[in-house]
């Protein structure tokens, strides 16, 4: 018998891995991001235009020094509502992957968030399915009453476009 109950101990002794997220708003919705796949927030710089690229990149930006593709999330879901633009303040999230960084445009500030890793569910295969590309939702937090949307941001873009921005 006490062998038995000896897994459920060290189980209950052992604390849920914590991760944290940076969480932000598109649309009326909530997503977050692994705080380790963002380098840093901070207000938009000025954007220049670029030619040939996806409405969704609303061209490069100078980030202290490096010169960034800025992709706006809500365009690229389809989460803005008709007619309506960015505020003239917002803040871009830089994110770094292997071979690119780029910014994300957000409305508001983004809110650090801390959460047990149990808690993201799986997105429903049907989500995963209809999306554009290979399962960049990670999962779904449900945390006080909020529904939190977790990106994997490393595979939001398609190959082609990732080659566009490094061409850019």
């Amino acid at each position: 018998m006490a062998d038995a109950e000896q897994p459920n101990d060290k189980k209950s002794t052992k604390p849920d891995a914590i991760i944290q997220l940076i969480v932000f708003r598109l649309g009326e919705e909530e997503y977050g991001l692994r705080i380790e796949q963002v380098k840093e927030v901070t207000v938009t710089p000025e954007v220049a235009r670029m030619p040939k690229t996806p409405p969704f990149i609303k061209g490069i930006a100078n980030l202290r020094g490096d010169i960034i593709a800025i992709v706006d999330l809500e365009e690229r879901f389809g989460l803005r509502p008709a007619g309506q633009e960015l505020p003239t303040t917002s803040y871009t999230l830089a994110i770094e992957a292997k071979d690119y960084t780029i910014g994300i445009v957000v409305r508001e500030v983004p809110q650090p968030l801390s959460i047990p890793i149990s808690i993201i569910e799986k997105a429903p295969e049907f989500i995963q399915d209809i999306n554009i590309n290979d399962k960049y939702i990670e999962g779904i937090a449900k945390v006080d009453g909020r529904i939190i949307i977790v990106l994997d941001m490393l595979k939001l873009l398609t190959p082609s476009e990732i080659m566009q921005l490094q061409s850019s």
